[in-house]
């Protein structure tokens, strides 16, 4: 079976790569693991310094990386270069901090001397996506290695030469064979990798069902499992919110990478004093966007990454209009060439409506009407994720009181959901569980063991 990439706009095959076989695999397994007895010993300055080496080569190769991307997912390519420009913030931030996040801590107790260290665990697979195909894989990698774990890399099979151009950066920044490792396989295979003896734990970024799926699997191995999946993020716009800051905000949250984004704003819970101006911003601003070629720096919005994608979204879209809701922009394919989806706006949004149940992933706004701030956050609570949230209103006190009402792993106010290095980022709900970057995410694949000393 060969793993192929068609790049989304041209609609041509790029490149194409024959899976590797089981024995392959499982060599490549056994020298990650023959890798992590040499490279656990390693000082975590010597770690540190890896990572310093790989941000440098990110920002040389920026150019050629973000055009890589770009080919493989149809991001726009500014998009494209600010992900770059993330990945080597990521390593920046764990070499500086990695190890005061690892120190030994002492802790009083009966015994003459007790403490807590961190050791690494080993091998660590990460199953990732393609809607960030470097920034998903480097926030899982920086702190990994830092803390002297190894890493398999299944990436989604649409990115491949992503996934080997991170590798080979790895490895040209001076970190050995086995340290970051390519696997080209299929879902048929991941089984049989997660329970490989030497496989210690799994990372997954993706669908709500490959979460699913990845967590039966690791469960029954007794493997240790962070799962980041989708999500169904609410924009709450209170009534005495900036109108204009949050409805600018609005599009630009809903229309990074085409609304492909685990994080971006799907449900947008307006109001009902403010509900119109709203929404007449919105559509203004959504009609102004430039949709087009992704390589050219002036495009704003790209294709969607595959057919299918385009497919399920046309899918959706269909059937809420079909229950009620009211398009008053695009709603239909882009015509001419490459997987576009034309940015949308729906309204008279209820409840049973696939736009409001299921994650959208595209460039759909659904802008819901609230009467208060207690509908508003209901509203917003009444979905199985639990990712993010942006909550927009001039009273502050009031909004962090709200902030502990709503049901998600992260709530912004006053600003869009993003991910930072320094911030833990994870869900609740079906959104998954564990946490990434920041102190919390370094040591989400570490023993925190225990020393007791008489």
């Amino acid at each position: 079976m060969n793993i192929e990439t068609f790049n989304p706009f041209t609609q041509v095959l790029e490149k194409s790569f024959t899976e590797e076989s089981t024995e392959e695999v499982i060599n490549k397994i056994d020298r990650a693991h023959q890798f992590f007895l040499e490279y656990r010993e390693t000082p975590i300055v010597s770690r540190c310094n890896i990572l310093t080496a790989v941000s440098q080569l990110l920002l040389k190769r920026k150019d050629e990386l973000a055009r890589l991307i770009t080919t493989e997912m149809g991001k726009p390519i500014s998009e494209a270069l600010a992900e770059i420009e993330k990945c080597a913030l990521v390593c920046d931030y764990y070499a500086e901090h990695a190890a005061r996040f690892l120190e030994i801590e002492t802790i009083k107790s009966d015994a003459s001397k007790s403490y807590v260290s961190y050791e690494p665990l080993g091998i660590i697979l990460a199953i990732m996506p393609w809607n960030f195909p470097f920034w998903q894989v480097f926030r899982f990698a920086a702190p990994a290695l830092a803390a002297g774990n190894v890493c398999l890399l299944k990436h989604a099979p649409n990115v491949p030469q992503c996934a080997l151009a991170i590798e080979s950066i790895f490895s040209e920044a001076g970190l050995p064979s086995g340290g970051l490792t390519t696997l080209l396989v299929d879902v048929d295979q991941v089984k049989a990798i997660i329970e490989h003896e030497s496989v210690m734990a799994v990372t997954l970024t993706g669908s709500e069902q490959a979460g699913a799926d990845v967590a039966s699997i690791a469960g029954k191995n007794i493997k240790k499992l962070v799962l980041e999946l989708g999500g169904s993020d609410p924009f709450i716009v209170l009534k005495d919110a900036d109108l204009e800051a949050a409805a600018e905000a609005s599009v630009f949250s809903r229309m990074l990478n085409a609304g492909q984004s685990c994080i971006a704003a799907k449900r947008f819970i307006v109001a009902e004093d403010i509900f119109k101006p709203f929404v007449e911003f919105v559509v203004e601003r959504m009609k102004a966007l430039k949709v087009g070629d992704p390589m050219k720096p002036e495009t704003q919005v790209g294709p969607l990454a595959r057919l299918d994608l385009l497919e399920k979204l046309e899918e959706q879209v269909a059937r809420s209009v079909e229950l009620g809701a009211t398009v008053l922009l695009g709603g239909s394919r882009s015509e001419g060439r490459g997987f576009f989806y034309d940015p949308t706006v729906l309204t008279d949004i209820n409840q049973e409506m696939p736009v409001f149940r299921e994650e959208v992933f595209g460039p759909v706004a659904s802008i819901i009407s609230a009467k208060d701030e207690n509908e508003a956050i209901a509203l917003g609570n009444d979905t199985r994720y639990g990712l993010g949230a942006s909550l927009w209103t001039g009273d502050l006190a009031r909004a962090e009181q709200l902030a502990t009402q709503i049901q998600a792993g992260g709530v912004f106010i006053n600003g869009i959901v993003k991910s930072d290095p320094r911030l833990p980022f994870g869900g609740i709900k079906r959104s998954g569980y564990g946490r990434e970057l920041s102190q919390m995410g370094i040591r989400e694949f570490v023993n925190a063991k225990t020393v007791w000393v008489r």
